[in-house]
């Protein structure tokens, strides 16, 4: 008998109660509360370290382009001119970029190219429009550029 008594108390002693489950839960809950705002604030702080990394490569593309072909790809040419032979590309050696495709903006966004430059660059502008996909915008969702 006493070794009955000695089972039940055991498996009494071990189990959580609700109780506890719940208090731990809530101290999960608190810790996930302060921490996942900063970690967030990281995440879009590498996006635009990452499209600004990516919109100099693509322009130090762009003037390998220039030097092998004397100008900049038209406008109707665009990015694409690094990746595929356009018709007046008299010099191109290409392709200029080493994945031999276009990279997407860190939203999945396209790249967007204007020659003549419209917002600042020298003889182009190139710029992602953000985490919008729109013009304009403030934060993460500001347009990029090598302006």
């Amino acid at each position: 008998m006493q070794t009955l008594r000695t089972r039940r108390t055991t498996n009494r002693q071990a189990g959580f109660t609700l109780i506890e489950l719940l208090v731990v839960m809530a101290i999960i809950a608190l810790l996930v509360a302060l921490v996942a705002p900063r970690l967030f604030g990281q995440v879009a702080a590498s996006e635009v370290k990452a499209a600004k990394t990516q919109i100099e490569l693509l322009s130090r593309a762009l003037d390998a382009y220039r030097l092998d072909n004397g100008r900049y790809p038209a406008q109707d040419e665009g990015l694409n001119a690094l990746v595929a032979k356009p018709p007046t590309a008299t010099n191109w050696n290409g392709p200029y970029l080493a994945k031999r495709q276009l990279p997407k903006d860190p939203w999945g966004g396209d790249y967007q190219y204007q020659r003549p430059a419209n917002k600042g660059g020298v003889d182009y502008d190139l710029f992602s429009l953000g985490s919008d996909g729109k013009p304009g915008g403030v934060g993460d969702a500001a347009d990029l550029g090598n302006w």
